[in-house]
């Protein structure tokens, strides 16, 4: 019995002994691995955008008068030189009317002056009149021409002036809100404008970018001019948050940076035939950003500890936190890292937040090749 009990207790020991090492060998934990290679990438970057047409315009009248009529629509589509406005044209016919009427009597009495000193050239050829006669009368001459002068700029005026009661629009594009109606007493010095008129059949984005960025497309393209001619085509998305169908160019860049912001003023322009974008509107300008030969590894592989990033590489099957320092720019799920990683470096690639300094790294190697 005893020798049984012996043999029962012995089975039991090795069969938890069995048990616990079964129990080591599942606890054991792998931890996937990124082989640090060079490779390509195209990075999106977000700018917050004010929309504005090419060509903004305030039309206020030239003249004082009252409004007697409106001729278009608040919101109305208009083309250069259409008319928009008839400001009353009788005080304005009347000067005009009594213009040219003194252009016809300078006129009149510029020929009687002509006359006179023909006559008085002859009279003093012949003894008849004095040479003071003859001065007088090519006195006479020159005031009726100076006249007739002033006349004729008087009638210019008036012309200008009443063509001015019919105001018009300089450029084509669309009509926004009329503050007045008609019977409204207006003038050239009036605070808000009779109506805004903007060229929308195009429309500029502009947005501004951080020095540093500044700086690395500079770099990029190797001068500032190249970057404009040779940068990618811009997308826009609507503050509706779909993105705009048509493609956009960056085509000026601000040659001086803000004291106040830091930052440099971009234009990026738009066609906008639908007349979908508007004045005054705002979007989001994406700029796509080529960057060729990098070290890219997948977010995961980090952790951050005060506004600092780390990751762990793994030496002599060891963790080995690392700081790296990464471009600002990212794809939301990787980053480019500027320093602190060379090619053939392995790091862990998933849970860095959950590893401890020195843990022993069993690993199932992947490579960046694999992991895409």
């Amino acid at each position: 019995m005893k020798k049984t009990g012996i043999i029962i207790i012995t089975s039991l020991l090795l069969a938890v002994s069995c048990g616990q090492n079964n129990q080591k060998e599942t606890a054991e934990t792998y931890y996937q691995t990124h082989q640090v290679q060079l490779s390509d990438r195209t990075l999106q970057t977000e700018y917050s955008a004010a929309i504005s047409g090419v060509q903004t315009v305030e039309i206020r009248p030239q003249i004082s008068g009252m409004i007697t009529d409106i001729l278009i629509e608040e919101g109305q589509s208009v083309t250069k030189d259409q008319v928009l406005f008839i400001i009353d044209q009788t005080p304005y016919k009347a000067a005009y009317e009594i213009a040219v009427a003194n252009v016809k009597s300078a006129e009149a009495a510029l020929s009687t002056a002509q006359l006179v000193l023909e006559s008085n050239q002859d009279l003093y050829e012949q003894d008849v009149v004095s040479e003071f006669d003859l001065m007088t009368a090519k006195n006479d001459l020159v005031e009726a021409e100076a006249k007739l002068a002033l006349c004729k700029a008087e009638e210019v005026r008036a012309s200008n002036n009443l063509s001015y009661t019919e105001v018009r629009s300089p450029v084509n594009g669309v009509a926004s809100m009329i503050p007045y109606r008609v019977g409204a007493l207006v003038s050239s010095s009036i605070a808000q404008p009779l109506v805004t008129v903007s060229d929308d059949s195009r429309v500029y984005a502009y947005f501004s970018m951080a020095e540093n960025q500044m700086l690395d497309l500079i770099q990029q393209y190797e001068s500032l001019d190249n970057a404009m001619k040779q940068m990618p085509a811009v997308d826009l998305i609507m503050s509706n948050g779909s993105l705009y169908e048509h493609k956009g160019k960056i085509n000026a860049i601000s040659g001086t940076i803000s004291e106040t912001t830091g930052a440099v003023s971009i234009r990026a322009v738009f066609p906008n035939r639908q007349h979908l974008l508007r004045n005054g509107g705002s979007g989001t300008v994406v700029i796509p950003v080529e960057r060729k030969g990098c070290i890219v590894i997948p977010q995961t592989a980090t952790y951050e500890l005060q506004d600092r990033v780390f990751v762990y590489k793994v030496i002599d099957g060891k963790a080995s936190s690392t700081e790296i320092h990464v471009s600002p720019q990212n794809n939301g799920t990787e980053y480019i890292v500027e320093r602190g990683l060379e090619v053939g470096d392995i790091i862990i690639a998933e849970g860095a937040g959950l590893i401890k300094e020195g843990t022993v790294i069993k690993t199932k190697e992947t490579s960046a090749q694999e992991a895409e």
